[in-house]
């Protein structure tokens, strides 16, 4: 079961800068959604995070939900979608969104319920198109199946747009290899 994943930090490292929202959509139902936003549990931002996330710390340190809180809602959500199934990390760039996700987990869980289990969008279409790196953009991917999206970092929207681009990837690799993925 793949489960699309997307975070809005307050800087580049869980070590140094807070979780601040969550955002997942189910990649075979891109509705079916999570999203929560955190209360900080560290005081730095960047001027660069800022801009991107558009989150307000003062207004989050009022009425976020504490880490471990928003944590065991995520990873009740992930193993209640599950089914049995083992759950598999996606993102747009999952590099960072895994980094923060598996960090935070184990910090605050003692566990992540996707395991080692993460799938980056970006590399899965750069092999499929035997494409240059420079040409995985969010938008150049979106415009490869037809779509004009583009990220308004709400990691709940952001989450149902890379659900709905990885299953136009599964769906492009079934016809492509006639099995399904």
């Amino acid at each position: 079961m793949y489960v699309c994943v997307d975070v809005e930090t307050a800087g580049p490292n869980p070590a140094d800068y807070a979780l601040l929202s969550i955002g997942a959509a189910l990649v075979h139902d891109p509705q079916t959604s999570f999203y929560v936003e955190l209360k900080p549990d560290k005081p730095g931002e960047t001027e660069e995070a800022a801009r991107i996330h558009n989150l307000d710390m003062d207004v989050l340190a009022e009425t976020g939900v504490d880490a471990k809180k928003a944590l065991e809602r995520f990873a009740t959500w992930v193993q209640g979608h599950a089914g049995g199934e083992q759950p598999i990390f996606v993102a747009f760039n999952a590099p960072f969104d895994w980094m923060y996700i598996n960090d935070y987990m184990h910090h605050y869980l003692g566990h992540n319920p996707f395991g080692h289990r993460a799938l980056d969008i970006k590399a899965a279409f750069f092999g499929l198109h035997d494409t240059a790196w420079i040409d995985t953009s969010f938008i150049q991917v979106n415009q490869h199946y037809g779509r004009n999206e583009v990220l308004d970092h709400n990691a709940e929207e952001d989450a149902r747009q890379g659900a709905v681009l990885f299953s136009l990837m599964l769906k492009e690799m079934e016809e492509r290899y006639g099995k399904p993925f």
